[in-house]
């Protein structure tokens, strides 16, 4: 069987976010027909609907990149209680413009990490709903609300605590097994 390609979509900007670092974590910890392309947000103008007649050539690239996957892993971190504007950004240019919404029917999971004790459980609720309305059917369970800790993840994306290590593992072949429960309910090409 062919891999699936998944576009992953991190909601921070900075070079060094945890959530980058947990992206390419949950990357190396996912079963082996999974194959990860990380798409480019940070370079996106911000959303206008006036142009919509003649789409920048980075968000055409992203729309390109968002439908060349079989599906979508969202990794926000939690932006005073919400999920971050360059994340909400990317997606309003990819679901537009009205009739071309790149996340129509692609099956797609939301993870996230934080120093704080709840993670990004605000933010990760709050991207569902966006998500909801784009019509990407979502991955409910399990949720991961990650809290990070200095040493957790190292800089090649080795998860340190056995236990995390575990749980991801877990949830990237849960994600796996979502993907393909959803294509055999809603093929591929239609």
């Amino acid at each position: 069987m062919k891999p699936m390609k998944i576009a992953v979509l991190v909601g921070s900007l900075r070079k060094d976010s945890f959530n980058r670092c947990l992206a390419r974590a949950v990357a190396k910890l996912a079963p082996p027909e999974l194959t990860f392309d990380f798409v480019r947000i940070d370079d996106l103008p911000l959303y206008s609907q006036d142009m919509d007649a003649a789409y920048p050539p980075a968000c055409r690239r992203l729309k390109s990149d968002v439908e060349s996957a079989q599906a979508l892993l969202f990794v926000t971190p939690e932006y005073n209680r919400s999920i971050p504007g360059g994340l909400k950004n990317a997606i309003d240019w990819a679901s537009r413009p009205y009739g071309q919404n790149s996340f129509a029917r692609k099956p797609a999971a939301v993870i996230g990490t934080s120093p704080g004790a709840i993670g990004t459980a605000i933010a990760q609720q709050q991207l569902k709903s966006v998500l909801s309305f784009c019509n990407a059917p979502q991955m409910n369970a399990p949720e991961a609300y990650i809290q990070f800790k200095p040493g957790l993840i190292t800089d090649d994306g080795q998860v340190t605590d056995e236990l995390t290590e575990d749980f991801l593992r877990g949830y990237m072949a849960d994600f796996h097994a979502f993907i393909t429960r959803v294509y055999t309910v809603l093929p591929r090409g239609r």
